[in-house]
This record gives C-alpha cells, structure tokens and sequence, in this order.
C-alpha cells in the first residue's frame, strides 16, 4: 500500500470512526468537500499542510494517516448518506 492509499484509508477510518461528514471536515479544514472526496478516493494529493489541518479536525496526529492496517482488515466505510444533523 502506498502512502497516498494509506492517507485515504486512514483519513476515510478516522472521519468516520468520530461520525464526521465529509463536508464538515472540509469545511473545518478550509478545504473543498470535493477535494476531500478525491483525497479519500486516492485520486487527490494532499499537501502536508492541508493533511495537518484534517488531522487537527479529527483530533489525530499527523502519523495516524500512515499507520498500516492489518492484513485482512475491511476497508473502512463511509458514513450513512443523508442529510446529517447540524452540529
């Protein structure tokens, strides 16, 4: 796996383990809901300074986006569609 799949994986596990949409972590982190959908999609490259921002909104370190998952780990899964609560 290489590092713009562990940043998905990773950024996609932490999102949705704390129940946060896509569009509020954009929006926290001053970056376009679409943009994060690429990142997460390994289709985006994030910088250093916009992966320091999305860590900061989940409350994470910035090595969390590079942990390896064990073998045979699911992928994460995205968070129900829908209109979410306003937080």
């Amino acid at each position: 796996m290489n590092g713009r799949a562990l940043l998905a994986w990773n950024l996609r596990r932490l999102r949705a383990e704390r129940g946060v949409s896509q569009e509020h972590l954009a929006v926290d982190a001053g970056i376009d809901r679409t943009y994060l959908s690429l990142i997460e999609r390994e289709l985006g490259n994030a910088s250093v300074d916009v992966m320091d921002r999305l860590a900061k909104c989940l409350s994470a370190e910035l090595g969390d986006f590079f942990i390896r998952p064990a073998r045979g780990t699911a992928r994460p899964q995205p968070l129900p569609k829908g209109r979410k609560p306003k937080r």
